[in-house]
């Protein structure tokens, strides 16, 4: 699902991901969902941070096959190549952590180049017991999942400011 490039856009993708783990048996509070849907939280800052490119939008694509999801954030930017090992950040940064997170948190992740296109795909791979559902689900959302993303849109605010640890609680701060 395409989603514009701004912190609401990464919310939106954000929560999209864990829904749909909600819905293919992984609920909200599994570590499943919860380490997808951080994942997917850092990636989708990072496009909107270092992929951004005016007018257009990044994508968000994640699949299950064979106990392994595989989660993808493409954006338009070719320039921006994240590196193959992020470098230490500084003690006293309060940003530059989340490719570490990826790193420490995916059992696999990487950068490809974006096909047809300027761009790049940042993906990470989760191992995960399937709780007896089929092994290949669909990408695109159903008409469930938009209805969903609509109504809670007013409820989420317009900075980035949103913590991974938010997710679990709908996205909202206590």
């Amino acid at each position: 699902m395409r989603f514009t490039s701004t912190p609401r856009g990464a919310r939106l993708a954000r929560r999209l991901v864990s829904h749909r783990l909600n819905d293919w048996g992984h609920p909200y509070t599994t570590p499943v969902n919860e380490t997808l849907t951080l994942i997917t939280a850092e990636l989708t800052a990072n496009a909107v941070r270092h992929g951004h490119v005016p007018g257009r939008d990044f994508r968000v694509r994640l699949t299950l096959a064979e106990g392994i999801f595989h989660i993808e954030v493409t954006d338009t930017r070719a320039e921006k190549q994240p590196p193959s090992t992020p470098p230490t950040p500084d003690s006293a940064s309060e940003s530059g952590r989340g490719l570490h997170l990826v790193a420490a948190l995916a059992d696999d992740w990487g950068v490809s180049p974006r096909l047809a296109a300027p761009g790049k795909t940042v993906w990470a791979e989760l191992r995960a017991m399937q709780q007896g559902h089929s092994s290949t689900h669909q990408v695109a959302p159903d008409s469930t999942d938009v209805d969903l993303l609509l109504a809670t849109a007013s409820q989420l605010r317009d900075d980035l400011g949103s913590r991974p640890e938010d997710a679990s609680r709908g996205g909202r701060r206590p």
